[in-house]
Formats: structure tokens, sequence, C-alpha cells
């Protein structure tokens, strides 16, 4: 599953250490996340996207 996480968060300039903060998880975890070895919760996804003003759909794709 691909994602648009680093793009949007460094669109608003936030560093991995306070996306992480701001959704509970640590800067490792979103560090694996951007980097496609680890796919997050539902409730995680959720979380991102909301924080980083997007919808869940658009800030995860499946690879086909």
């Amino acid at each position: 599953m691909k994602n648009q996480i680093k793009v949007l968060r460094k669109a608003k300039g936030y560093r991995q250490e306070d996306l992480a903060a701001a959704v509970g998880v640590s800067r490792q975890t979103i560090n694996a996340i951007e980097n496609d070895k680890y796919n997050p919760t539902l409730e995680l996804a959720m979380r991102l996207a909301r924080y980083l003003g997007t919808t869940v759909e658009e800030l995860f794709q499946l690879e086909d």
C-alpha cells in the first residue's frame, strides 16, 4: 500500500516528530509508514488523515 504522508507532512511543514506526537505514535512508526514498511491500523490511518486534512482514501492507495 502506497501513501502520501511524507508529501502532505512536508507541505504542511511538520516534522515526523510533530506528526507522531499529534497522532499518538512514535517517530519510528511514522518513518516506517512513510517508507511502506508498516501499514497502520484503520484508527491510526483515520487520525493521520484527519490531522493532515485529507481523507483516508486520498492518503492511502492500494497497489495493483
